[in-house]
């Protein structure tokens, strides 16, 4: 059974055990993968032809549901190293064909336990090349995702749940996927047959503002001689200093850097004023740009993949980028003292800035690549540069 796009009165095609209804009214009906669940979220997609155990444990992804344009989706299992938040914050997932069997040594867990061992829902037999134009030409809708294995299936009042959701502009999802408390992370960077390493003789001390950090950016920072102490979104500029940080990391995240932005701007523009060198990544630098005196809007459709074309203005390089993001900073807010350092080539949309009189640059994609390609992980040696001399900034 091939899943189209159907009016909320319409019947469920017989063997259906799983329906994706969108806040227009339209109705994709398909086969239950995953866990027995209903989960109401932004629809979006990402068009990433690996890493999708890495893509469903990114804490960015804190209230969507995500489509998966590529088709193979399972081959190669999944398993416990390349998660990258231990309880996944996504609310479902959408594939154009069944689960691929695993075919990869390093499989533990066929991808349906996993899912269902996360509580997380799927439905899969979806025309996910007519969903994804369908979000092209309206913008990321409102979506209810049920896996039924009943096959007891309610399209109208899956239309009213996915309409009733307020949507993610001012939603502060930040709080409910940054950590309860501070920590130290000193794992380096994944090896083949040797795995994760330790990091044995830090060059510098580091303090990682968790708005919904990924693991591997963090492995990143240790792999660059960085010791990590990780801590809450909501600490303060004087939690923050009390580590005595020889730099500042703001982190990635879901939800609107407006909401977030309320109890984070304040502490970023504090440590602006010691002039404590920071690097943010994604939600981090949109809330440096803020802190900076910029604004945010939401985008029509995001930036999910791991094939987005950046071009970095001062060395007119361009890297193939691994990005996750709805919002975006407006350059045009931007103050004198910070320039624009990266846009995408795909809509010219800011993608870096740097700070001219302070030591502070952020960027909006990933350059941990995971997944994605690893074109920009001199990132993190540039922040060591930084804080190796902040005042050449």
């Amino acid at each position: 059974m091939t899943a189209r796009k159907r009016s909320a009165t319409a019947t469920p095609p017989a063997g259906t055990t799983a329906a994706l209804a969108l806040s227009d009214g339209a109705i994709f009906w398909g086969r239950g993968i995953g866990a027995a669940a209903k989960k109401t979220g932004e629809v979006c997609f990402n068009t990433s032809i690996t890493g999708y155990q890495e893509i469903l444990t990114d804490p960015s992804y804190a209230g969507q549901i995500i489509t998966f344009t590529f088709p193979h989706v399972g081959n190669v299992g999944t398993n416990e190293e390349d998660i990258e938040t231990v309880t996944p914050a996504a609310r479902g997932l959408v594939l154009r064909a069944d689960i691929t069997e695993p075919s990869n040594f390093r499989a533990t867990r066929h991808l349906d336990a996993w899912l269902k061992a996360n509580g997380l829902p799927g439905i899969c037999g979806v025309d996910t090349r007519a969903l994804t134009r369908h979000i092209r030409d309206t913008g990321a809708p409102s979506g209810t995702i049920v896996h039924a294995p009943d096959g007891k299936l309610d399209a109208e009042a899956l239309v009213a749940e996915a309409k009733a959701w307020p949507g993610l502009e001012g939603m502060d999802l930040a709080k409910d996927v940054t950590t309860r408390q501070s920590y130290s992370w000193d794992e380096t960077a994944w090896q083949l047959g040797r795995g994760y390493g330790k990091l044995a003789k830090p060059r510098f001390n580091v303090v990682a503002v968790d708005y919904g950090a990924k693991r591997n950016i963090l492995r990143c920072l240790a792999q660059a001689g960085c010791k990590v102490t990780v801590v809450p979104a909501s600490a303060s500029a004087e939690d923050i200093l009390r580590h005595k940080p020889d730099g500042v990391f703001l982190s990635n995240g879901p939800g609107d850097p407006a909401a977030t932005g309320i109890y984070a701007v304040p502490v970023i523009r504090a440590l602006l004023e010691k002039r404590v060198p920071i690097f943010g990544i994604c939600l981090g630098h949109q809330l440096l740009a803020l802190a900076l005196g910029a604004q945010t809007k939401k985008l029509h459709l995001g930036h999910r993949g791991a094939n987005h074309p950046v071009q970095d203005l001062e060395t007119g390089k361009v890297e193939i980028t691994s990005q996750n993001h709805g919002f975006a900073v407006i350059p045009e807010t931007l103050p004198k003292t910070a320039v624009v350092t990266h846009i995408s080539l795909f809509d010219k949309t800011n993608e870096g800035l740097r700070c001219t009189d302070r030591p502070a640059f952020s960027v909006q994609y990933h350059p941990e690549a995971s997944p994605g390609p690893q074109d920009a992980h001199y990132l993190f040696e540039r922040f060591t540069a930084l804080m190796a001399n902040p005042k050449a900034a």
